[in-house]
Parts: C-alpha cells; sequence; structure tokens
C-alpha cells in the first residue's frame, strides 16, 4: 500500500531484545529479523514494519556518545522513507540517551520513541511487548495527516514522557520512570490519550543533526561534609571543561568562602558550571535563600527545571558547539527542545 504508514524500528541492544536458549536456559538475544514470531501482536498494526539491529547489541550501561551518533545517523539515514522511529534501548541509561538524541536530532518533525522493557521480551510476564506495540503506534499516530507526537519520548508502561524530561525511578517494578516536573504527553488505556498542548509543536525546518560533544565534563554531587581537598582535586581534573553541580533544593550549597573560591578559581579557568538540584521536583532558583546567592555572583549558571540526565548531555553538546563564554549560558538557560522552563 503506497501511504500506508512506515515505521522503523532500530535495536540497540536491552532487555527488550531477549529470549531464553531452549538448550542453556540463559538469555540470549534474538533475531530481530523474526520479531513478529516473539511478538505475533504487530501483524495485526496496520503500518509497514522494518527493523534495523546492532550487530553487536550494547548494555545501555556501556553506552557512549558514539552510540547516540550511530542512532542519530541511522534516523538521519532512513529520515525521508518512514512516518515515525522506535529506539529500543536498556533501560538503566534510557533517559540519557533519550535527552541526547532530543538535543542531537534539531527541527525533528517526526516522532521518535524510546522504549524497552523490564523483563525479556521472551518471558511470559514481560513487559516488553506492550511497550513496543504501543510505542510503535504512537510513532505512526497522526491527526490530520500530521504527526501527533513529532518529538523525542520515552514510552513506558502505559505512559509516554517527553525523553529529555525522563528519570529512571525504579530498578524492580515495570513502571520504571517519571517525569516529576512536566506533565506525560498520553496515558494509554483503553485508547491512547493525548496531552495535546503538552506536545511540541511541529517544526517544518530541514532537520539537522549535531554530533559534536565535549565530553570533558562532570558531576559534582553535594553533600554534608564534603571537603575542601575533595573539591580543590576535582576542579583540577586534567582537561575539565564542564561540571553539572548537583545542589540542595531550589540550588542551595554550602556558603563556605573556600567553597566559593574554587568555583571562582574553575569558572576563570573557563570551565562551566551549571546548577541543578538533587530533589526529585522542583527547580533552581538562584539567590532565593542566601546560600545560593554566592554561587550567582561568582558565576555559576542556574539550570532551572532540568532533570541531570538533560544537563548533563546539553552541556556535551553545547560544549561541543560553542566556545564563547556567554554564547555557552545562553544556550543553557534557552530550551532547546522542551528540556526547561522557561
Amino acid at each position: 500500500m503506497p501511504n500506508q504508514t512506515k515505521i522503523l524500528i532500530i535495536y540497540t541492544g536491552g532487555t527488550i531484545g531477549m529470549i531464553t536458549d531452549v538448550e542453556t536456559g540463559a538469555l540470549k538475544p534474538f533475531d530481530f529479523n523474526q520479531i513478529s514470531e516473539e511478538v505475533p501482536e504487530l501483524k495485526k498494526i496496520p503500518y509497514q514494519l522494518e527493523t534495523l539491529f546492532f550487530k553487536e547489541p550494547i548494555d545501555s550501561s556501556n553506552v557512549t556518545p558514539k552510540t547516540w551518533i550511530k542512532i542519530a545517523g541511522l534516523i538521519e539515514k532512513h529520515y525521508n522513507d518512514y512516518d515515525g522511529f522506535v529506539v529500543l534501548h536498556g533501560s538503566d541509561t534510557m533517559a540519557y540517551s533519550a535527552s541526547a538524541l532530543s538535543f542531537m536530532l534539531r527541527n525533528l518533525n517526526k516522532p521518535v520513541v524510546f522504549t524497552g522493557s523490564q523483563l525479556p521480551i521472551g518471558v511470559i510476564r514481560t513487559d516488553g511487548k506492550e511497550n513496543l506495540v504501543t510505542a510503535i503506534e504512537i510513532a505512526g499516530a497522526k491527526k490530520n495527516g500530521e504527526p501527533i507526537v513529532p518529538e523525542v519520548s520515552v514510552y513506558f508502561e502505559y505512559k509516554l514522557y517527553r525523553g529529555n524530561r525522563t528519570t529512571k525511578l525504579n530498578a524492580e517494578h515495570f513502571e520504571a520512570f517519571a517525569s516529576f516536573d512536566y506533565p506525560i504527553l498520553a496515558n494509554a488505556g483503553i485508547k491512547i490519550n493525548y496531552n495535546y498542548s503538552k506536545v511540541l509543536k511541529l517544526r517544518k525546518a530541514p532537520l539537522q543533526i549535531y554530533r559534536n560533544f565535549n565530553t570533558n565534563v562532570a558531576i559534582l554531587t553535594l553533600f554534608p561534609g564534603i571537603t575542601h581537598d575533595f573539591v580543590r582535586h576535582f576542579f583540577n581534573t586534567p582537561n575539565l571543561k564542564g561540571v553539572v553541580l548537583q545542589t540542595f533544593g531550589s540550588g542551595n550549597a554550602l556558603s563556605k568562602q573556600w567553597f566559593l573560591d574554587e568555583l571562582l578559581r574553575a569558572i576563570r579557568k573557563n570551565i562551566t558550571i551549571l546548577n541543578v538540584t538533587q530533589c526529585k521536583m522542583g527547580e533552581v532558583i538562584q539567590g532565593r535563600y542566601e546560600t545560593s546567592e554566592g554561587l550567582e555572583k561568582v558565576g555559576v549558571i542556574g539550570g532551572g527545571d532540568m532533570t541531570i540526565e538533560a544537563a548533563i548531555t546539553k552541556m556535551m553538546v553545547v560544549l561541543g558547539e560553542l566556545a564563547d563564554r556567554e554564547e555557552i549560558k545562553t544556550a543553557l538557560l534557552r530550551s532547546f527542545c522542551g528540556e526547561i522552563t522557561v
């Protein structure tokens, strides 16, 4: 059928692609060319489905920016041939990958839906089949001839989230993800109910892929009792260019002069510091309390309500593109694709 919706499924690795070897009882990746045999429900979906898969599946704990570049490259190569894309990925770092892809795929106007599972697809009680089937439905869903969710998203256990607002919450329950500071994009019950007002607007410009990552970045999580020696050595890490500073509450940190001096010394060495909260909900508002005024004065950038996954991947992309301090700050504070409330 010439007008049939076409969806490309990209398997990168992860639990969802595993079945049990009948001889050994061990889990092993299955041949995704035979995916309809493992998930016969796919035959009932009125879309044309095709699959691509990494020859060597990657455990999501081993994902790197090279993995993100590979996924983005596959989407770019096949962008004009498909109506939507489903990326099968291990759940442990899915929020990082979905965030990274959201910053890489500029002017995206087709759905890219990440999904996976907590149990292998070859296990009787797997959550993988429902996650996969519904992710495919969402990737192909249209209204008035246009895609309903033209952005990078994560679908897991009946909920669709903006990819760069997502955090893995649970390692045991099927409801593994949450989006604490942004509403879900859709809820899948008897029918899929879309939160249309919260989905990114369709962009008409041509797709652009950004591949330059600066991985000389790090995360510094504050805790009571953190020592001067530790902080000093941390900021003396060779080639360090960017730091995501995880602070308390609404962006608060210890107000000791030695700490502020170390931050100022780092910033004067052109190390960009972005402040995000350790809390699951809420945002950084530097200057609300005395314990965050010092951060503002020395030049730490307030990260608003960005997740840690969005903050670190956005910093990699921004530092990979820009060198000027003010341009970097402007970019980090700007919403590329709904990752921060402006």
